[in-house]
């Protein structure tokens, strides 16, 4: 079996991390377009376009699922993408976030930062609204943190004084402050650092779902699922390889091997 996971860049190995610690029987390939990086800025038609070739690149390449490991590219296209490929399931990362964050929070009052789009579409606020209209969500679009986690992020004085006016900008009496950019786990520890407030990172329960899916497929199709001694990851980077491996090889903790650019159609 093979998952299929994209971001703009480097964020998603959050999630493809978490994917590797639940699910043993996969082999993975993963989608970077850091070179149109940060989807935050974009509008939502050009999302769109860019995902739908990201997800045909992904079903040529025989992949059992997609996921979706951008909060932005999930809120401006998940449905579109649903649309377009109905043979296999489209995992996006809101959803489990939102669910996450009613578990986690006590007053019922929840915190989102994010990059500016995702905030705009207020995705969190009406996906977790839907689940409860009793809690209040506040999202704040975080326009620098994912070029400069793009680029590398160094746990700075300077970088954590835009890091605090972010968190800053959120109520004050909010309990649960939600990773809502895919970028972010990677700076967890600085963000930790800032706010005492209950984290949640959606790429968790994301993982889950995935390894739902993936057991559902098996069930439906009778394919065995056998587990492997080390999964393959196949890395294509449509940006800076060499600064996608340096950033990668950091927060995973292990050495980024079989880094490809895709073949450009242009």
């Amino acid at each position: 079996m093979k998952i299929g996971v994209f971001d703009s860049g480097v964020g998603g190995l959050s999630v493809l991390k978490k994917i590797k610690e639940k699910v043993d029987f996969a082999d993975i390939i993963y989608y970077g377009d850091s070179l149109n990086a940060p989807y935050g800025s974009k509008s939502i038609p050009d999302i769109q376009e860019l995902c739908l070739k990201i997800g045909e690149f992904l079903i040529d390449n025989r992949v059992d699922v997609i996921v979706i490991a951008c909060n932005t590219a999930t809120a401006a296209a998940l449905d579109v993408l649903k649309e377009r490929f109905t043979s296999i399931p489209v995992i996006g990362v809101v959803n489990p976030g939102a669910s996450m964050a009613i578990k986690q929070s006590k007053n019922k009052k929840i915190g989102v930062i994010c990059t500016p789009l995702t905030a705009k579409t207020r995705i969190y606020e009406k996906v977790i609204t839907e689940l409860n209209p009793k809690y209040q969500v506040y999202q704040k679009g975080c326009e620098l943190l994912c070029p400069m986690i793009e680029r590398g992020w160094e746990s700075s004085e300077k970088n954590k004084k835009i890091l605090k006016q972010y968190i800053d900008a959120l109520p004050s009496d909010i309990d649960t402050l939600v990773l809502g950019c895919t970028h972010y786990p990677l700076i967890r520890e600085d963000i930790e650092e800032i706010s005492d407030k209950k984290i949640v990172d959606p790429a968790e329960e994301t993982a889950m779902n995935v390894l739902f899916e993936l057991n559902r497929i098996s069930l439906k199709t009778g394919r065995k699922k056998s587990r492997k001694e080390k999964i393959n990851i196949d890395y294509f980077v449509t940006g800076d390889i060499e600064i996608f491996k340096e950033v990668g090889e950091r927060f995973l903790g292990e050495k980024v091997l079989n880094v490809y650019q895709p073949i450009s159609e242009s």
